[in-house]
């Protein structure tokens, strides 16, 4: 299994979204995701998201919230744990991506952007302050959501 972090930095009623358009061969290309990428040798998932975050976005995150471990199943790409965080602290200067374009989005408006079905879901987890640490599975056929289950109890779609 691939392991794999993703981190949505608040501010101000905002997430810091990527709207991934630049890379070539991205199964995410132009989705809007939270920023994050594979975990490296012998790397825990807390420091594959400082790093990744740091590539992506020239920030230093001091504070953060791991949130949640979602699982994908696919029968086109490869099976993924992807470790769910959010962050409400950092410093630097925000720079460009070289994977897409950085924006902040009120979250409000969220849900008006071209997400993937998965995203969408624990997207609402996240936003969901009283919910604890969380466990999704998500199983996709090509890129339709074909089922989901939070904390191993099935999601209606």
């Amino acid at each position: 299994m691939k392991q794999t972090t993703l981190c949505y930095l608040e501010q101000d009623g905002c997430y810091l979204m990527l709207h991934r358009v630049k890379k070539a061969n991205d199964a995410s290309h132009d989705k809007w995701i939270g920023v994050g990428g594979k975990c490296e040798a012998d790397e825990s998932p807390d420091e594959c998201m400082l790093r990744e975050v740091k590539e992506e976005t020239g920030l230093d995150i001091d504070e953060w919230r791991y949130r949640g471990i979602v699982t994908f199943i696919s029968d086109v790409w490869p099976c993924e744990y992807m470790h769910l965080f959010t962050a409400s602290r950092w410093h630097g200067t925000e720079r460009e991506c070289d994977e897409g374009d950085l924006q902040w989005v009120a979250t409000a408006e969220l849900f008006d952007l071209n997400l993937w079905d998965g995203d969408r879901i624990f997207l609402r987890l996240l936003l969901d302050e009283a919910q604890p640490f969380f466990s999704l599975k998500l199983v996709y056929r090509g890129d339709d959501l074909v089922s989901a289950k939070l904390d191993g109890r099935p999601l209606p779609l």
